[in-house]
């Protein structure tokens, strides 16, 4: 057939039309794409965390001082590290309640080896033994004894509470260790505390672990599907029982994180974390039904929560308007999470 009867365009004629076909698909493309809500949705807590940058900065010019980005870095330490640990529970379809109370029995733990003359080492390695305890224990009555994860991690919320105020008598020990100020005020750069790196190393690990390895596949096919991920030979339960375990540990080290920050170990359970954590998972993108997860969208979402917070007590809101703040903004992720792709 003939290139006339057809109506295509000879070839020399069709090798010039091509190029801006293609441009103008591409363009096409992308607009299609910023025009879906999937999209917007998917990106939910790195475009709130520019849109806050933004907004605060034009309120109030010092917001992006080198000081107080410093102090912003440093505070979401915790929380980025919380966040993932609460990433790998929530990727199995579960919930950690516990994960600011046994972050403060690891507070706790480290003060009371510290305040009995033990070495530095000896304090940390206690901390994060106790968080992979706390968390190891969560994950056999969840998987093993068949508990739902909410009562468990429940119970564990006020057990490990109250020990923390048992082994402490209600109260806190101070820590004057230089190693403490260094890593807290120090940083192999400008505005980036050591603190700040170790949180990082830990969100890349986690990438890593969860998207390059077996057990991360395990772990999402876990939350997936459990009944499929059986059938194809995948330990469950075995699997649970490690992220709880993961989550315990990550607890343990932002116990120290926390304890670096402050110069003393509260006794008292910080329930932000909690809530925060929780909160930073959905801002994330990370499906509370399990199976799809995130490492660098928890990540956002911790800094979102930390600017957030920053920006309303630079501007002079007062305090009592920002647990509000933060349930709004939780709310509003959760209902774009509604057009994820």
């Amino acid at each position: 057939m003939s290139t006339a009867a057809t109506g295509t365009p000879a070839g020399p004629t069709a090798s010039k039309a091509t190029p801006p076909a293609n441009r103008g698909g591409a363009g096409h493309a992308v607009a299609s794409r910023l025009r879906d809500v999937g999209f917007w949705a998917d990106w939910a807590a790195l475009v709130g965390l520019i849109v806050l940058v933004a907004v605060f900065t034009a309120l109030e010019p010092s917001f992006l001082s080198s000081g107080n980005v410093t102090g912003m870095l440093s505070a979401s330490a915790a929380l980025v590290i919380l966040a993932v640990a609460q990433t790998f529970v929530v990727a199995t379809a579960g919930i950690d309640l516990s994960i600011a109370s046994v972050t403060t029995l690891g507070i706790v733990v480290l003060g009371q080896l510290y305040a009995g003359g033990q070495s530095l080492g000896v304090a940390f390695a206690g901390a994060v033994l106790a968080g992979l305890l706390a968390g190891l224990l969560n994950g056999f009555l969840v998987a093993k004894a068949g508990i739902t994860d909410f009562v468990v991690t429940l119970g564990m919320l006020s057990a490990a509470s109250g020990l923390a105020l048992v082994l402490s008598d209600g109260q806190p020990v101070t820590v004057t260790e230089s190693f403490f100020f260094d890593i807290s005020l120090d940083g192999p750069v400008e505005m980036v505390t050591w603190i700040v790196v170790i949180a990082a190393v830990i969100a890349v690990v986690a990438h890593v672990v969860l998207f390059h390895t077996r057990f991360g596949t395990h772990v999402l096919a876990t939350g997936g599907s459990p009944e499929a991920a059986t059938a194809t030979g995948i330990s469950t339960a075995r699997v649970k029982v490690a992220v709880y375990a993961v989550a315990g540990l990550l607890a343990g080290i932002a116990a120290i994180i926390i304890v670096a920050r402050l110069g003393s170990t509260p006794p008292a359970a910080n329930t932000a974390y909690l809530l925060n954590s929780v909160a930073a998972v959905v801002l994330g993108g990370v499906s509370l039904f399990g199976g799809k997860a995130s490492i660098l969208g928890p990540v956002f979402g911790a800094l979102l929560l930390t600017v957030l917070l920053n920006g309303l007590t630079t501007l002079g809101v007062s305090q009592y308007y920002q647990p509000l703040s933060v349930g709004v903004v939780v709310v509003a992720a959760a209902f774009l999470m509604r057009f994820q792709k």
